[in-house]
């Protein structure tokens, strides 16, 4: 493996990013990672301009346009939309898991896909703004360092297409696949993947905390829905306190352990963090891995506070 590439705003940070790319060596997962004081500017990382795949992390850009076509007048917060289990997308959480036909609204599809990370729910909202509009969307607003290529039932047909319904096959091969940089999954292929750097997801967090993209009733919005995020094995592994908020955004397919978020403590610190994994063995629980983030998370929080 090559020599990670070091990110820092102040010498002393470099050492901070070693320790923490060592300790995700030791447990197994290779990775990316960038924190960032929002309003001071410090930040350290390592390798944040490699492009990888977001898996569900992508739902953040993806409810920015849609909650921005929301403050426009385009899209109604309340219209109802119907999810068909017989054509629904995949998934283990929110109205994919469910077995009969559900009608939510669009407010509650956002609620459902970043609350819950529910596939259903964020391919529903793109039938109503397609993926080629979203993409299209980031790029007049400059964010040219995250790709939106396909909606996320995608990424379980890519499986099925090589594996089956095996997805133990399928682990073996992403992990295999990214050793040699030929991908058996189209949608693991940063090429063809919904994808992105941790620097560019970074910098979206900037823009969505410090309301410098689309409208601000938009940006508040999803802070507020990230701020409610169920999952609290990564980020905020390290960080349940009662002085500490964790907004966040978690990414989980195959190999893949992502999460994006900021940390907010009531004296008015925040943290921009994105922290993006691929485990190098099979396993479908990883709490080394998980734990590990959070680790990160909680050195980050406390080296870049003020």
């Amino acid at each position: 493996m090559s020599h990670p590439a070091y990110v820092a705003s102040r010498a002393e940070l470099l050492g901070v990013a070693e320790a923490i790319h060592s300790h995700w060596q030791q447990v197994g997962a290779d990775g990316h990672l960038l924190a960032r004081n929002l309003d001071t500017g410090e930040e350290f990382g390592f390798d944040v301009d490699t492009v990888v795949p977001l898996a569900s992390v992508i739902k953040v850009p993806l409810a920015l346009v849609v909650l921005d076509a929301i403050a426009a007048g385009e899209l109604d917060p309340a219209l109802p939309i119907t999810i068909d289990p017989a054509t629904k997308s995949v998934g283990p959480t929110g109205l994919a898991a469910f077995r009969y036909p559900v009608t939510a609204a669009v407010g509650d599809l956002l609620h459902q896909m970043l609350t819950l990370s529910d596939n259903a729910s964020a391919d529903a909202l793109l039938d109503l703004i397609d993926v080629q509009a979203i993409d299209a969307r980031l790029r007049e607003w400059g964010i040219t360092g995250i790709r939106m290529r396909h909606r996320l039932q995608r990424m379980y047909e890519c499986v099925a297409g090589v594996a089956g319904d095996d997805f133990g096959l399928a682990m073996e091969l992403a992990i295999r696949d990214d050793g040699v940089g030929l991908y058996s999954i189209e949608t693991l292929d940063p090429a063809h993947a919904n994808a992105g750097t941790a620097a560019a997801l970074v910098d979206v967090l900037e823009r969505i905390w410090l309301d410098h993209v689309s409208q601000p009733s938009a940006t508040a919005e999803l802070r507020r829905l990230m701020g409610l995020q169920l999952f609290n094995h990564r980020l905020s592994s390290d960080l349940l306190l009662d002085t500490v908020r964790v907004s966040g955004k978690t990414g989980t397919f195959l190999h893949l352990r992502h999460e994006i978020g900021v940390v907010t403590s009531d004296a008015g610190d925040r943290i921009a963090i994105a922290a993006l994994t691929r485990s190098q063995r099979r396993a479908d629980i990883a709490h080394d891995i998980d734990l590990a983030i959070g680790a990160a998370a909680r050195t980050a929080f406390e080296t870049l506070r003020t």
